[in-house]
């Protein structure tokens, strides 16, 4: 019996859930069947269930509340759903190379629109890294990153040459909260120069903050080459 549980991962759950919400199986306001019941069902651990369900919920799919079990939505909401992508990872799944240059970390006092971004009462000494992500050698994202260390003091024994901050960040020091701002700018001088690019073109900008409960964590500025696309599961 252990080894049937194993077949099916929480992905292949949610799948299966969604499924029959989009075919009409489970229609808007239906009561779901019990976690331990679709476990049986579809031969996997009750908590595989319950982490499916918890991505349905956090989709807008199915609401759950304790002692009430899980309903279809009356309202589905359809969100998109972002991972924070390792840069390196996203450059090799497009089949390039990757590479990274270290432009420059140092600890610096948070300029005021950081230390809103961050919800920050007042201006602290922070880590502020910027860096070059490349695919086949050229230009893939400028990052301009700042680190608050009272948070995450590890990070000041990295050799952010070697390892980017956005690589051992993900790896090291998880999120509670999340806020994500997408926008297109004008490559300014000094972007334009250090992505090789000619002044005025239009770029795809990411403005990510992450916090651990109450405390930041960091807020980065990611500016993509021309050419980048953005994909979502929805």
């Amino acid at each position: 019996m252990a080894a049937r549980q194993d077949r099916r991962s929480w992905r292949d759950v949610l799948e299966e859930i969604r499924n029959r919400v989009l075919t009409g199986r489970y229609g808007p306001g239906d009561k779901l069947p019990r976690d331990e019941d679709i476990a049986a069902e579809l031969g996997c651990a009750r908590s595989t269930v319950q982490r499916a369900m918890r991505d349905l919920a956090d989709r807008g799919v199915v609401e759950r509340r304790r002692k009430g079990g899980t309903r279809v939505r009356p309202d589905p909401v359809t969100r998109a759903v972002f991972d924070i992508p390792v840069a390196r990872n996203e450059v090799e799944s497009r089949g390039g190379s990757y590479g990274y240059q270290l432009i420059r970390a140092a600890i610096e006092e948070t300029p005021p629109p950081v230390a809103a971004a961050l919800d920050m009462r007042a201006p602290l000494p922070m880590l502020h890294v910027e860096a070059l992500h490349l695919m086949n050698s050229r230009p893939f994202l400028y990052e301009d990153r700042w680190v608050l260390t009272r948070t995450v003091p590890e990070i000041e024994t990295v050799d952010l040459g070697v390892v980017s901050a956005n690589e051992w960040l993900l790896a090291n020091k998880p999120y509670s909260r999340c806020d994500l701002r997408f926008s297109a700018e004008t490559a300014g001088d000094r972007v334009a120069a250090i992505m090789g690019l000619e002044g005025g073109e239009a770029l795809f900008v990411i403005e990510r903050t992450t916090w651990s409960g109450d405390d930041p964590i960091t807020t980065v500025k990611a500016v993509y080459a021309p050419g980048y696309h953005l994909r979502a599961e929805i």
